[in-house]
């Protein structure tokens, strides 16, 4: 069946699931899937371990990874889905960062400039997914995959992120958006989850023809 192309991104705070469902996406739907850049990033142990002196470089560094795949995605003629968006950096985490004393008010100047620059060069995702949940539940996620660095981050912290993604997907207007309330949804361990989601995805999209295919 031909297909029209298709670009989605899936935000969301530290273990909602993002990646998961990103996978989890581009098998069923056969969309490329683009990765957070996790493994191997020289910034986040360091990060965790001290944020002030961590924070205006790792957020670069993602600013840039970010960017890079957008265009990837822009300029490809396959249908795609992103582990979280270029406007998640500035709007939730270089915000959180600098209002909380974590970056420098001269570095967090300069993120915003090149993030400017950056959003002129783009074309928005169709639809952003934002997967929504609550502390208690990001905590568990976090805790079951294991992740050292991440053992430690503060419940101020998650919750404060929690706080800026609200307020950024209340105001987000460059495309479509669904906010999917997710503590109670496994993607993995039920697939009538996946199918609802799924389903609530293609209707936002109103191209339902276009990317249904039968369950493998």
């Amino acid at each position: 069946m031909a297909r029209e192309k298709t670009f989605i991104a899936i935000a969301g705070n530290i273990g909602t699931g993002k990646t998961t469902l990103t996978r989890l996406l581009s098998e069923r739907l056969g969309w490329i899937p683009y990765f957070e850049a996790i493994h191997g990033n020289p910034y986040l142990a360091d990060f965790y371990r001290d944020m002030r002196r961590w924070s205006f470089p790792l957020q670069v560094f993602f600013l840039t990874h970010r960017f890079q795949a957008h265009q990837k995605i822009v300029q490809s003629q396959n249908s795609a889905v992103q582990d979280r968006s270029i406007y998640e950096d500035a709007h939730v985490f270089a915000r959180n960062l600098y209002e909380q004393g974590n970056m420098e008010e001269r570095d967090y100047r300069n993120y915003l400039c090149l993030y400017d620059i950056m959003c002129h060069e783009i074309e928005p995702p169709e639809l952003i997914i934002y997967l929504k949940k609550s502390l208690p539940c990001l905590k568990n996620r976090i805790q079951l995959r294991g992740r050292e660095f991440e053992q430690a981050i503060p419940d101020e912290y998650l919750l404060s992120l929690n706080s800026y993604y609200d307020e950024w997907m209340e105001n987000y207007a460059f495309g479509k958006k669904l906010i999917i309330p997710s503590d109670h949804l496994d993607f993995i361990e039920n697939r009538k989850d996946l199918e609802e989601l799924i389903g609530q995805i293609l209707e936002a999209l109103d191209q339902k023809d276009l990317f249904l295919k039968p369950s493998v």
